[in-house]
């Protein structure tokens, strides 16, 4: 079984546990114990083989937290009869690498057992950091078990990936908590000893939605609401108003300002805006807002996505946008929120337009392609006597001095490059009054180089051999 490592086991039977928070007390021993994880765990899946059959491999847990991730890396070590050692990536320097290493050696001489090493938030190493651990993980010193609660794919080296299995841990279904709570509640050994009636009906179901799938918040909870029940003459019964009381002092959703869950739930808003859907994405809005994150962020990807997914389509959602943000600016929270929840249902409600986005990608496409091309002379500044003998602005056409204010079949791009066409406006909202102009608008410019051609053909003397044509 598990030897003490660096960092004392505190699962080790030995120890005076007494003192210890009712979550770590409450930690499971073996996988009978465990609660949820089950694609993981449940019989056949592939983790529950690897630690039943002792002979496992390097692994990342990667998951939110209070899922079990330190849990795991302990039984890994018992059913291995290993020595475990756990590292705190955020307190460990290079001293304590080296401590764990030379121990890692020891226990392999002395005892002929191996080492399970648990870094806990790896991805707070940096890469060379991460790199030492490689040479060792291939030789054998120790079994690697990395805990994380970032996406491994952008925080961990791929050489390290490589030489570790990744399983991805869930947030815990209330469910879960709800018997893991009513464990730890009942427990004479390491939980709280109580019976049944030391809480009001409703109690264990409001921690464990608290808790928001997180095991540790939801023991915590339970361990304060206990604390804070006792009076003089023993112990009151847990109510839901005292709960209501424990709760409201902070929030308790998951949000981590920053990282996956942060993307993730910015990417269902946007998405659910793109899809129509103001219902959802109010309610991603407010998982967002209740969170904790910055109502100017997200007044500036509101902005972002009436430009990239209505733009002409309603160009009145740019506006709208705009003047929630500085509404949010000029009132701040709450009352600025409402703003920016207003900003989100229209987004959602009126019709959608990507033409813009596309065609704005399509023309830097261009751009990078082709370089820095001259602009052609008629299109050029003239406010210089010296620009306009050089040829500045000669042969420009003023577009409102031509009927219907255009000039029919002016090029304006440069010379060089022939006209595209990025713009394609959709059949949606006010695009579709934009399409039909530009399309009356293009028909002129088909007249008028049809027209150029033929002025062309006309102007070249009577018998001149066309290019191509065979000698009469």
């Amino acid at each position: 079984m598990s030897q003490p490592g660096l960092f004392p086991d505190s699962a080790q039977p030995h120890q005076d546990r007494s003192f210890a928070p009712l979550a770590d007390r409450m930690r499971p021993r073996r996988l009978t114990e465990f609660f949820g994880q089950q694609q993981l765990l449940g019989s056949g899946q592939p983790l529950r083989r690897m630690i039943e059959s002792g002979h496992a491999q390097s692994l990342i847990l990667w998951g939110p937290p209070g899922t079990g991730k330190t849990t795991l890396g302990r039984m890994l070590a018992d059913y291995q009869e290993a020595q475990f050692i756990a590292l705190s990536a955020v307190l460990a320097g290079v001293r304590d690498i080296r401590a764990a290493l030379e121990q890692a050696r020891l226990q392999r001489r002395q005892h002929g057992t191996g080492t399970v090493l648990f870094v806990d938030e790896v991805h707070r190493f940096n890469k060379a950091q991460q790199d030492a651990f490689l040479p060792h993980v291939e030789d054998g010193t120790f079994l690697f078990v990395g805990a994380t609660t970032e996406n491994p794919s952008f925080e961990l080296n791929s050489a390290l990936l490589s030489r570790a299995r990744v399983f991805v841990l869930k947030a815990l279904q209330a469910v879960d908590l709800e018997q893991i709570l009513q464990l730890a509640l009942m427990d004479q050994q390491r939980g709280l000893g109580l019976g049944p009636e030391a809480v009001e009906e409703g109690v264990l179901s409001a921690l464990a939605q608290a808790a928001d799938g997180d095991a540790r918040r939801a023991l915590n909870l339970l361990e304060m609401a206990a604390g804070l029940s006792a009076d003089s003459s023993g112990a009151a019964p847990i109510s839901l108003a005292l709960v209501a009381q424990l709760l409201a002092e902070g929030g308790s959703r998951r949000f981590d300002k920053g990282g996956d869950v942060f993307y993730d739930q910015i990417s269902a808003l946007h998405k659910s805006i793109r899809g129509s859907d103001p219902d959802a994405s109010l309610y991603w809005l407010a998982r967002m807002l209740d969170g904790g994150c910055d109502p100017i962020y997200l007044a500036r990807r509101l902005t972002r996505i009436a430009s990239e997914d209505i733009g002409n389509a309603d160009p009145r959602a740019l506006s709208l946008c705009i003047d929630a943000w500085e509404t949010q600016r000029r009132l701040g929270s709450p009352e600025g929120e409402l703003a920016l929840a207003q900003a989100a249902v229209y987004l959602a409600s009126v019709p959608k337009s990507n033409a813009v986005y596309r065609a704005f990608n399509a023309a830097m496409a261009d751009v990078r392609e082709h370089g820095s091309l001259p602009v052609p002379e008629r299109l050029r500044n003239a406010p210089t006597a010296l620009m306009k003998k050089l040829g500045h602005g000669r042969g420009y056409r003023y577009a409102h001095d031509e009927a219907d204010g255009y000039a029919a079949g002016e090029h304006y791009f440069p010379d060089e490059m022939a006209a595209r066409r990025y713009y394609a406006p959709l059949e949606r909202g006010l695009e579709i009054r934009i399409a039909d102009r530009l399309r009356r608008l293009r028909d002129q410019d088909d007249q008028a180089t049809r027209k150029s051609s033929q002025e062309q053909l006309e102007k070249e003397p009577p018998g001149t051999k066309q290019a191509g044509e065979s000698p009469t």
